[in-house]
């Protein structure tokens, strides 16, 4: 007897082939094997050494039927159908017949992955991010398996590596497919549901910190403008990644502009948080990460002058002009426009007045602001003289 784990072609081994589904104990994936001796070894014999497309197709076709009492043979007759209408480029049919493989086999990689890869062809994204989710989910069980009962702690390691490893390439790929059908959905609303299936199916996946800016863009002014979703959607990111930037950035531009007493104290732990993840001052630190310690400076000192702590706010938003410069115009300018306003606040109208002039020249949404202030302070520097 020979099992076939991870692919499931058939093949024909000194005369001997038999079809089950076996999950191997704790791994949580539906698997195919072909013993010997069986009717269905003997026709799948047969149907492997017919050479005409079409004749094969009928042949697995009354394969199907005949063994409908056996839910394995159905689902691996029903994926060779699959298979063979995608290579005809009959893609409605071939989705339809994997889904009838998935329901006898509703966690085997090699389906789902077939199944994405037909949906992908047919640009099907709704079904795509269907199956990626489900692929995920598996290859995110792999690692929360139980032990086997009498298993050193040694092997059962070894043996969970070695199952993620013989996965990798079909997880990889159901990953990359999932993201890009988030990437390339134009709809907010399906965008974000897609964004929650894959999050939840890919919690440790390679693109989570550009899921999760997509999930901040699509829920935020402009979109979705729903900040409870927003917000949640932040707590749940780092309940899972805790060093996560982009949740730690969103959460305390949220809190920072929340009315509810307390929220202001969480944004100066968010962004305190956030600076201390992104190690700007590292030699290696990159322009993301750069961007995002300035913006975490800009929140903690917008933060302190809501706390009345303006003298502390200006060391914080002077670490955010610098950062920001030359590197992101639109948060450069929100930092110069707190600094400005933090100086002006402090009636240091000379230093307020050389920010904002500075600020007033970057078009954006606080330009407008800016220019208010500059008036302002302005104004006061001429009482002053």
């Amino acid at each position: 007897m020979k099992r076939y784990a991870g692919s499931l072609v058939v093949a024909v081994v000194f005369c001997f082939v038999f079809i089950i589904i076996i999950p191997r104990a704790g791994a949580q994936m539906d698997k195919i094997v072909i013993p010997a001796g069986t009717p269905e070894d003997h026709d799948l014999q047969a149907i492997s050494n017919e050479q005409d497309a079409a004749k094969k197709l009928a042949m697995y076709q009354d394969f199907v039927q005949k063994y409908a009492s056996n839910p394995a043979a159905v689902a691996y007759g029903n994926w060779q159908i699959s298979q063979t209408y995608q290579a005809t480029g009959d893609l409605t049919k071939a989705l339809d017949y994997g889904d009838k493989a998935l329901a006898g086999a509703p966690r085997n990689l090699d389906i789902l992955v077939s199944q994405a890869s037909t949906a992908q062809q047919a640009k099907d994204n709704a079904k795509l991010i269907d199956y990626a989710a489900k692929g995920g989910a598996v290859c995110n069980s792999i690692g929360k398996q139980p032990k086997p009962e009498g298993m050193s702690d040694v092997d059962f390691r070894k043996q969970v590596e070695e199952d993620k490893s013989a996965v990798k390439n079909n997880c990889d790929f159901l990953e990359s497919a999932g993201f890009n059908v988030i990437a390339s959905e134009n709809d907010a609303k399906s965008r974000m549901a897609d964004i929650e299936k894959y999050s939840a199916a890919f919690p440790d996946s390679k693109f989570q910190d550009q899921v999760s800016s997509y999930a901040m863009y699509t829920l935020g002014p402009g979109q979705l403008n729903d900040q409870a979703r927003l917000v949640a959607f932040g707590e749940k990111t780092l309940a899972a990644n805790p060093n996560s930037l982009p949740a730690l950035l969103l959460l305390a531009g949220s809190y920072v502009d929340d009315p509810k007493p307390g929220s202001v104290a969480k944004a100066v732990t968010y962004s305190q948080k956030a600076i201390a993840v992104a190690k700007a001052d590292d030699p290696d630190a990159d322009k993301t990460r750069k961007v995002s310690a300035g913006a975490a400076h800009s929140v903690l000192g917008y933060a302190y002058i809501k706390e009345d702590k303006t003298a502390a706010a200006i060391p914080e938003l002077k670490s955010a002009a610098a950062l920001l410069k030359g590197q992101d115009d639109q948060q450069y300018s929100i930092a110069l426009y707190r600094l400005g306003f933090a100086y002006a606040k402090l009636s240091r109208v000379n230093e307020a007045r050389d920010v904002l002039v500075e600020a007033v020249k970057i078009s954006g949404p606080v330009q407008g602001m800016s220019q208010d202030l500059l008036n302002k302070v302005n104004a006061a520097r001429a009482k002053g003289k």
